[in-house]
Order: structure tokens, then sequence, then C-alpha cells
């Protein structure tokens, strides 16, 4: 790719290769993610401002995957923030200004896809092409937000690991849990989302 800002298609591209394929909620999240880092006024996040920015996601679709490539957030680097809402959303944040902004997706632009391209005989044709066209208003509801940020939360956060009292696994970034003067682990706090392969019942139960 160019030097330059990446185009509007650079970016569909990139999303097209690092997810398998091209859809209405690629389109839609290279969009989000573009406008995102526009009102934040972060050009250039996947270089020199790759350190100003969080993003929040709130739903585990393709949308998420090219809101990762537009921003350069990855869960690895722990800058991209996983929040299981089920919601076509996602805030930004400025570390730099401390400014954020939520954006979420208006579910009336399903119908103006329709009203725009009713020639068109599908509904994610009619999405990936109405997408690219409409207004960012047309798109996305936007509010300025107020996102509070611990150190345990920060990229680069170094603490000492601590050990679960019940299972004996170790615990990262702060994600004990102190309980009756023990300290335990998630899991074993009674937030597993899994169970023994010999075990009945819900995990959580």
């Amino acid at each position: 790719m160019s030097t330059l800002t990446p185009t509007l298609d650079d970016l569909l591209a990139e999303a097209e290769r690092a997810h398998g394929h091209l859809c209405a909620g690629q389109v839609l999240g290279v969009r989000m993610a573009m406008h995102g880092l526009d009102l934040l006024g972060i050009a250039d996040p996947r270089g020199r401002d790759r350190k100003r920015l969080i993003t929040f996601v709130e739903i585990d679709r393709c949308l998420t995957d090219a809101i990762a490539v537009v921003t350069g957030c990855r869960l690895g680097k722990r800058a991209l923030k996983f929040r299981d809402w089920g919601k076509v959303a996602a805030t930004f944040v400025d570390l730099e200004s401390g400014r954020a902004v939520r954006l979420v997706a208006r579910e009336s632009s399903k119908q103006r896809a329709r009203e725009l391209h009713p020639e068109l005989g599908s509904k994610n044709a009619q999405q990936m092409l109405a997408y690219r066209e409409l207004a960012p208003h047309e798109l996305f509801e936007v509010a300025e937000v107020r996102v509070e940020l611990g150190p345990e939360e920060m990229p680069g956060y170094k603490a000492e690991r601590a050990l679960c009292a019940q299972c004996g696994e170790g615990i990262n970034f702060g994600r004990e849990v102190s309980t009756s003067g023990r300290v335990l682990c998630r899991a074993c706090a009674g937030e597993r989302y899994w169970k023994s392969a010999n075990e009945t019942g819900n995990p959580r139960g």
C-alpha cells in the first residue's frame, strides 16, 4: 500500500484479506472505524499515532475484524477490548486527549440500503454498496463518552502474577478475585464458561 493515507478501497481490500471475504459487515466496520478516528483527529493509528488509541468492540462479528484492520488495535496488544453485548457498536478512546466516541450502527441504514439499491437482488449486495455511499450520519449514531481506564487495562502494564489458591493457575493483569480471604481466578470464583468432561450441570452453576 502507498505511504499516503489509505483510502476506503485500500482499507476494504485489507479487511477482505484479513477476514477472508468482503461482506456488508466488513464495509460497515471499515466505515465505522474511519469515522471514529476522524472524530478524534487520529490520522495514523497504525503508525505515529499507534499508542494513542484503545478500541472497545461490542460484537464478535465481521465488523470487529474490519475495525481491527483500520485501527491497528489487537487483543494481543491489549489495545482491542471485547465486550460481548451483541451490539453493532464500538468505542474509540484517544489516550492522549482523554476523549472517546461511541458509534452505533443505525438500524435504519438497512432500510436506506433497500431504498437506494432496489435493483440489487440480495440484502448483502444492497448493503455492501449503500454502506460505501451513505454519509456517516446516516450510518451511525455518535455519542461523546467517558471511558475510565485503570493502569491494569493499559498496553504494557506489568504487575506480579497471582496464583489461584484453588486451581494453582497463574493470573495476569490484576484479574484475580479476593473472596473470603482467598485469592482466586475468575473461573474458581464462579465465572467459568467451561466444565470438566466428567462434570454435569451448568459451569456457572
